[in-house]
């Protein structure tokens, strides 16, 4: 293949490796991989999801510097909740770092 313009070869190869650079930039994935697991504790009598949330926030790393909602959140969406109505006994999972 024949380059029969240079000028307009080198600006379209220019355009072509800024936006491949802003792309690198401005991309939004992660390159390290948290390994979340999940523990398994167990509901007791008096429990609340802010009380539990509360305590994650205290103890588990996994959650440090979260606002409380959304550590409720992340716990219900984990244990597939509707709402916030907890049965005492029942296990409940909680997600960690590993």
């Amino acid at each position: 293949m024949k380059i029969v313009n240079k000028t307009k070869f080198i600006r379209t190869l220019g355009i072509l490796i800024i936006l491949i650079i802003l792309l690198i930039i401005f991309s939004k994935n992660a390159y390290s991989k948290n390994i979340i697991e999940y523990k398994e504790d167990y509901i007791y009598a008096g429990d609340t999801l802010w009380s539990i949330a509360k305590s994650e926030i205290k103890n588990n790393p996994y959650f440090r510097n979260k606002d409380i909602r959304e550590v409720v959140d992340i716990i219900k969406n984990a244990n597939d909740l509707n709402n916030s109505h907890l049965t005492e006994g029942k296990k409940i999972k909680i997600p960690i770092y590993k």
